[in-house]
């Protein structure tokens, strides 16, 4: 892959970025975060209140994308084994086993949307962190792969009962958390609120080109991306700054309203985190153009990055919604970029 492909795929990605901001009102960065992490090759989840976008989000990606698309209801009754086969009765009637959303497209699989991921059971959320991880699952005495698959899934954060907060383990494995709210300009809610086209979301979704990806060399292109995008020696020094910020909040002078924040952080991102974090800023640069990472790159992904694979200490654990993405800001704010 040469230097006009990849501009080729730039001019692409800012298409299916311009064409899902038509359908999607005020998520300008959202979308871009949502198209980072595509071409960076890491899982999303979402999260906001109910009706505020996410699905209708997630099926326009799906639409540009092209490939397999596959989406799963979080329920308290779902089973791991629903994730990988389904039984009905035959006309024959006799009982057969089908298979279920993530071998019907086998490895062509690109997009699997988890809806409600919150709702469902520990135990599936184990086998969706193999997914994720390893990008195969093990069933009938066989291995599926695949090879092309990202993951996104939407929590619901207004109601908790009949939930299970997913495990430091699983979070870890998303490339980014990212906050999905209703727009708050007058002119775009008038329009969600009166325009009939944004009343059903099949439609909604048609001006989106579909297949305007080709989900099977993305992997060879982000790759190329993480190549051909360079980062400074005082760009380094800057990232390992903010590393230890989430390690040590304290020592760069921290503060947050009614915590001891020296008390505060019971691990720091991890080093895969930190990893995932310059995947996304250079692909953040790429699609500004850059052939090098700036700290502005790191900025604008490292909030979504980050935050949620801080490990609070258990006493803080329960306060994460309204800890842990302010403890981000206040590290961008305090750690000085060169």
């Amino acid at each position: 892959m040469n230097e006009s492909d990849l501009e080729d795929w730039r001019r692409r990605a800012l298409r299916l970025e311009g064409a899902i901001r038509e359908v999607v009102l005020g998520m300008s960065q959202a979308v871009r975060l949502t198209t980072v992490a595509l071409f960076a090759r890491g899982h999303v989840l979402l999260e906001g209140d109910v009706g505020v976008g996410k699905t209708t989000l997630l099926r326009a990606v799906a639409r540009a994308v092209g490939g397999g698309y596959q989406r799963i209801e979080g329920t308290i009754d779902l089973m791991p084994s629903d994730l990988v086969y389904y039984t009905q009765v035959g006309d024959d009637g006799r009982p057969r086993v089908l298979p279920g959303p993530l071998l019907t497209h086998g490895e062509h699989l690109s997009v699997f949307f988890f809806n409600e991921i919150n709702r469902a059971r520990p135990q599936v959320h184990a086998l969706l962190l193999r997914l994720m991880a390893e990008q195969s699952i093990s069933a009938f005495n066989r291995e599926y792969r695949f090879p092309h698959l990202s993951v996104f899934a939407d929590r619901n954060r207004v109601e908790r009962e009949e939930t299970f907060e997913l495990p430091a383990a699983a979070r870890d494995r998303f490339l980014m958390e990212i906050l999905v709210e209703a727009p708050d300009e007058p002119a775009q809610l008038e329009a969600l609120m009166f325009d009939p086209r944004f009343h059903d979301t099949a439609r909604l979704v048609e001006p989106v080109p579909a297949g305007l990806l080709d989900p099977t060399r993305l992997e060879e292109l982000a790759a190329r991306i993480q190549l051909q995008v360079q980062a400074s020696p005082a760009l380094r020094r800057y990232g390992v700054e903010l590393w230890q910020a989430t390690r040590e909040p304290a020592r760069f002078g921290i503060t947050l309203p009614e915590v001891e924040v020296g008390e505060l952080v019971h691990a720091g991102a991890s080093p895969r985190g930190m990893a995932m974090l310059v995947r996304a800023a250079r692909v953040h640069a790429w699609l500004e153009g850059r052939d090098a990472v700036v700290p502005e790159d790191l900025r604008a992904v490292f909030v979504e990055t980050v935050a949620h694979r801080i490990a609070l200490q258990p006493v803080y654990e329960a306060q994460r919604d309204r800890i842990a993405r302010p403890l981000a800001q206040q590290i961008l704010r305090r750690v000085a970029s060169p």
